[in-house]
């Protein structure tokens, strides 16, 4: 199977059936010493990241709707490495992608920390699948976007309107898993809201929320996926 998806355009998925594999990923048992050399030098540039765990995919296939993959506990370091490296045919990255809706249709975004990996990049409140994240195995893309959304924004997913259909949308390395959610208030009542969280968070995630209001109002620092769902949002798709 292997990687077999669409690249670049945004795809319906009603289904989503990826699983934890038990066994080691291929890329971290075979790159031990260049995973432990490339982490000593980023811990030299950033040293408030933690080796955590993670996962990266070893396959992933898309048809009829359907997500059909497999991914493997991973520690981050592993991740960095293959971030470095990237693409690398036997891994690819999948996250879950809650596209937190306002209800003037503005789209709500955030800015990540500047102690972060991702510092100063801007997109959905979102994060790495990890072991927590599986069901008997199964992902919970639920489960995973709320735990994100509230660990960076405060924010409730439950307090929200959620559609039932997700969307993927692929590029070379990666793969987003997109769910809609309606929020009762405007724009500039979530972002106060964010705000507030956190002022009040002694070590906040996240540098603030930010505010998309059209194609004309595209901040700087934008993941690159994130302009195809701006534009599809903003198309009335």
């Amino acid at each position: 199977m292997a990687f077999d998806i669409p690249r670049n355009q945004i795809l319906p998925v009603d289904v989503v059936d990826v699983r934890l594999d038990p066994a080691p990923h291929p890329f971290e048992r075979d790159n031990a010493e260049a995973i432990a050399a490339n982490w000593a030098a980023e811990k030299m540039q950033k040293p408030a990241m933690f080796d955590g765990t993670v996962v990266l995919l070893s396959e992933l296939a898309y048809a009829e709707n359907r997500l059909t993959g497999r991914c493997h506990a991973v520690r981050f370091s592993t991740f960095m490495l293959w971030r470095k490296l990237k693409p690398i045919i036997s891994a690819e990255h999948s996250f879950a992608h809650a596209m937190l809706v306002s209800s003037d249709n503005a789209l709500v975004a955030i800015r990540m920390g500047a102690h972060t990996v991702n510092a100063g990049k801007v997109y959905f409140a979102a994060g790495s699948f990890e072991p927590e994240d599986f069901r008997d195995g199964l992902v919970d893309l639920d489960y995973n976007m709320a735990r994100e959304v509230r660990e960076e924004t405060g924010l409730e997913l439950g307090e929200a309107s959620r559609e039932e259909r997700c969307y993927a949308l692929s590029g070379e390395t990666g793969t987003a898993i997109v769910r809609c959610y309606h929020l009762a208030e405007t724009a500039d009542e979530v972002a106060a809201r964010i705000e507030r969280f956190v002022a009040a968070d002694p070590e906040p995630e996240i540098e603030g929320p930010v505010i998309i209001r059209g194609l004309d109002d595209l901040p700087d620092n934008l993941m690159p996926h994130m302009r195809p769902l701006a534009e599809w949002h903003f198309s009335g798709s």
